[in-house]
């Protein structure tokens, strides 16, 4: 009787609290390319039409290349180029300051990317444009060290939202830092759960879409994608998908598209560390709806 009553709560609850949103998995394919300082990738931006992306490098380089795909799912990549990251002087970055996690590109073009080490955000108006500094929010001074602004994105107004790798304590909240017409607010947070780390973000659709990973020793790491709806305040949380444990590398960049016949993808890439055991990757899921 009991085992009846519980699963006819739970017919009750699927009925009653609508569609669920699940991320699946379309494909995941490896990235390769002859170059020393290929790998260690942490963001990651895609176009409006899936067919080209950016990422950044813990060596301070940025990466573009197209995507190859037949019926709509990837199937490979070409023109991959590799070039270092330039200082607001013009030349490549070099010791405290190459560590770019985060990325971020605006509805104009303006590419920005966030640092760690060197706590701090850079903005391009355009790819041949050199940067220029953020002003920064007082409290980036005192990031934890190797775990700062991992994760950078920006909505169609152009506000610009950055979260730390840490929050400082499994208690506490990170902080999501918003940069709204010059001015820096951190009125937003997002609760801390489990032993997962921020690793990468991206704003669609009035969604704000978070990319968390955890690290289990040989078992590999586990990914986990939360969302937060947008409005006056921070919406209530949503988990998309949580993987297994070596199911994919170590993915850090996020950014979400969507196709002509309106599916919501969400595109993924994986940092290797520059280790032997480990792989440049990336992974696109689908947005679907379960009943």
């Amino acid at each position: 009787m009991k085992r009846f009553v519980l699963a006819a709560f739970w017919l009750f609850y699927a009925l009653t609290a609508g569609a669920e949103a699940v991320l699946r998995l379309d494909t995941a394919i490896k990235l390769r390319l002859d170059h020393p300082n290929f790998g260690g990738f942490s963001s990651l931006a895609v176009a409006q039409d899936g067919m080209s992306f950016m990422a950044t490098s813990d060596r301070g380089y940025l990466l573009r290349g197209d995507i190859q795909r037949q019926d709509g799912r990837m199937v490979g990549t070409a023109n991959l180029a590799l070039s270092p990251i330039l200082d607001s002087k013009g030349r490549p970055l070099d010791g405290y300051n190459i560590d770019a996690e985060g990325l971020a590109v605006s509805a104009s073009g303006e590419i920005f990317m966030s640092f760690e080490a060197n706590h701090r955000i850079m903005r391009q108006t355009g790819p041949e444009a050199l940067p220029e500094f953020v002003p920064k929010h007082p409290e980036f001074r005192s990031l934890i060290n190797n775990s700062g602004l991992e994760a950078l994105a920006i909505d169609p107004d152009g506000v610009l939202y950055a979260i730390p790798e840490r929050s400082g304590a499994h208690e506490r909240p990170y902080p999501v830092y918003r940069l709204q017409q010059g001015e820096w607010n951190r009125t937003w947070e997002i609760e801390r759960r489990g032993e997962y780390l921020v690793s990468g973000a991206d704003v669609f659709e009035k969604q704000l879409y978070v990319l968390e990973r955890d690290l289990a020793g040989i078992r590999g790491f586990s990914s986990r994608i939360r969302r937060f709806g947008i409005s006056a305040r921070l919406g209530a949380e949503e988990v998309l998908i949580t993987s297994g444990y070596g199911r994919f590398d170590n993915l850090e960049g996020i950014s979400m598209w969507k196709t002509p016949d309106g599916e919501t993808r969400a595109l993924m890439i994986s940092d290797d560390n520059f280790k032997f055991y480990q792989i440049t990757q990336l992974v696109e899921m689908v947005l679907e709806s379960l009943p």
